[in-house]
């Protein structure tokens, strides 16, 4: 497939890197049991799934559902194990070498792998969260959208999701960047979000395109939200999370992947109906992992913008690819195939929900 060097700084680390996402990736995955009470109603085709995800609020169906037992609940004797990653590459290496069979993760890391692979390493099985991307800036300095032409604004990397959405903004006002240098009527400046705050409270940046909880983090150093990203997509939805699978595990453990998804869905539900009891959850999961709890100033606000669903909202994964080969930053990547919503509409008909579209990029 044609893919310009470009492509693995756009399909990069995950940038949602959470104020409590310092530990490394866990070496040592930890094995969960079954509570009492398991809904599996038979044994499965494997004893063990091995699950991948960040210690990030983005992954909070990950963080909710184990918490509270929903996937194990499903699993049965089918024990977990966990596996927490802080960059997307991290977790993609980690499925395509076994170490984890299922993962919660961006969807830029997931194009990544799989375009990689020419399409053999993985498939997109299900949404787990839309939106948590604000733009930030320092109100003294900005007032209005006009007011970018001219500033400093951050994004986390070169050709992230968040970077390839302002230069796809600037784009849409009839500005013009150098995607590559940054440099243009706005000047992109690209910095790890753990360093954003500092930048900004020193004035080297002006505001700031980046995610949750980054986004609140500067907010409580003074800085305004100028714009949702959300507003800019249809119906206020873009995916910011997937649950991807290994084509090969896939195929050897269906049951085990439609559990896991079950799981997935349930989590979903109970997010939505017991929020501030499942913002806790996350947050108490987050100190464990991480020994980072979000204090409730960063914690609240970031919970607020992030939306847990079920949805891979797979047009909007096709059109951050458009934004980037609109920059200039990659070519077109080939991404037939990628979805594979098959189990997942399965566990939604069951249930009695709609069932959701891959945009014409399902299982062939």
């Amino acid at each position: 497939m044609a893919v310009a060097a470009a492509l693995p700084l756009l399909f990069g680390a995950l940038a949602a890197c959470s104020y409590g996402s310092d530990k490394k990736s866990d070496d040592d995955p930890k094995a969960s049991t079954a509570p009492s009470g398991s809904t599996a109603a038979k044994k499965l085709s494997t004893d063990e799934v091995k699950i991948g995800y960040f210690p990030n609020l983005t992954h909070a169906t990950a963080l909710v559902g184990l918490k509270e037992g929903f996937f194990q609940q499903e699993l049965g004797d089918t024990k977990i194990k966990e596996a927490t990653f802080n960059a997307g590459p991290a977790e993609i290496e980690a499925l395509n070498a076994g170490s984890i069979d299922i993962g919660w993760i961006g969807p830029s890391p997931s194009i990544n792998g799989y375009t990689k692979s020419n399409g053999t390493s993985l498939k997109i099985i299900s949404g787990s969260a839309s939106g948590g991307v604000k733009l930030v800036v320092n109100p003294k300095k900005i007032k209005t959208l006009a007011d970018l032409k001219g500033k400093k604004i951050a994004t986390p990397q070169l050709g992230n999701t968040q970077d390839v959405a302002l230069l796809n903004w600037i784009r849409t006002q009839g500005w013009k960047v150098d995607a590559q240098s940054g440099k243009g009527d706005v000047s992109v400046v690209r910095t790890d979000n753990k360093i954003t705050p500092d930048a900004y409270k020193n004035g080297s940046i002006d505001g700031a395109w980046v995610p949750e909880p980054t986004a609140s983090k500067l907010v409580s150093e003074g800085a305004k939200v100028l714009l949702d990203e959300s507003t800019l997509w249809p119906n206020k939805q873009f995916v910011i999370t997937n649950v991807i699978v290994s084509q090969k595990f896939l195929s050897a453990h269906p049951d085990v992947v439609e559990a896991v998804l079950r799981g997935s869905v349930k989590t979903n539900a109970w997010i939505k109906a017991n929020s501030d009891k499942a913002k806790a959850d996350a947050n108490s999961q987050l100190e464990k992992l991480t020994q980072k709890a979000l204090p409730a100033n960063i914690l609240d606000p970031a919970w607020q913008s992030i939306e847990v669903l079920d949805d891979p909202l797979a047009a909007t994964a096709k059109s951050e690819a458009d934004h980037a080969v609109s920059a200039g930053l990659l070519k077109a990547p080939k991404l037939d195939g990628i979805y594979d919503l098959t189990l997942l509409n399965k566990v939604l008909k069951a249930q009695g929900q709609p069932t959701v579209d891959a945009a014409g990029l399902g299982a062939q």
